[in-house]
């Protein structure tokens, strides 16, 4: 089981992977479900995460809210994706939507053309995706070379246990063409539950390592 550790800046960085964390999500600003991390943040992480041969997967999202973006903030969301390329990291994490509960395929096809190279996940947008939509979006991400997508099966105020048969059906749908990542509410005490329930290989939180 991999277990990918979502860590807010640089604190917890070596305690989680000290603790088992297989992989890093590298994130600012948590209370708003993560941001894009700073030049410096990001540089140390990923020297120190090279070290450890521990893959390091960046947010780049300019801001909390929704997942509509304006020109300007998918130039900086493109910017940030060329310059974390350049200085080390292995993936980035990011998700762009529009006002009719879909994708935003011209703004994902730009950040993808960016992004190419790097491992990419589509983020917790896919559960903002209008429900009836969202097995079409599998589609779509796994034909456009998106590697995972992070999904707690439902929107963050419901349980994730109660989202499992959500969750099964989109990894019987996605049918090994794309990962299905379960996160949001999975701890250290619930994973099993839950990794036994879906027969997943990764999954993600704050809290899945001790």
């Amino acid at each position: 089981m991999l277990k990918e550790v979502c860590v807010e800046n640089f604190t917890k960085v070596q305690e989680s992977i000290a603790k088992g964390a297989g992989r890093i999500e590298l994130c600012d600003n948590l209370s708003v479900g993560g941001t894009t991390v700073s030049h410096g943040v990001a540089e140390i992480t990923f020297n120190y995460c090279q070290s450890k041969n521990i893959k390091v997967m960046t947010m780049v999202r300019p801001r909390g809210g929704n997942f509509i973006y304006e020109e300007a903030e998918l130039e900086i969301m493109k910017r940030d994706i060329v310059h974390f390329k350049k200085i080390g990291t292995d993936g980035v994490v990011l998700g762009c939507l529009r006002k009719n509960g879909w994708i935003d395929e011209k703004a994902m096809i730009t950040l993808l053309n960016a992004a190419k190279g790097l491992e990419v996940t589509f983020h917790m947008a896919f559960d903002h995706i209008s429900p009836e939509k969202q097995l079409n979006a599998i589609d779509w991400l796994a034909e456009h070379g998106v590697e995972r997508i992070l999904t707690h099966g439902g929107l963050l105020d419901t349980k994730i246990e109660d989202n499992l048969g959500r969750l099964e059906k989109y990894i019987e749908y996605a049918d090994d063409r794309i990962i299905i990542l379960p996160g949001g509410g999975i701890t250290s005490h619930n994973l099993n539950l839950i990794s036994d329930a879906l027969d997943i290989k990764e999954v993600h939180g704050t809290k899945v390592v001790d």
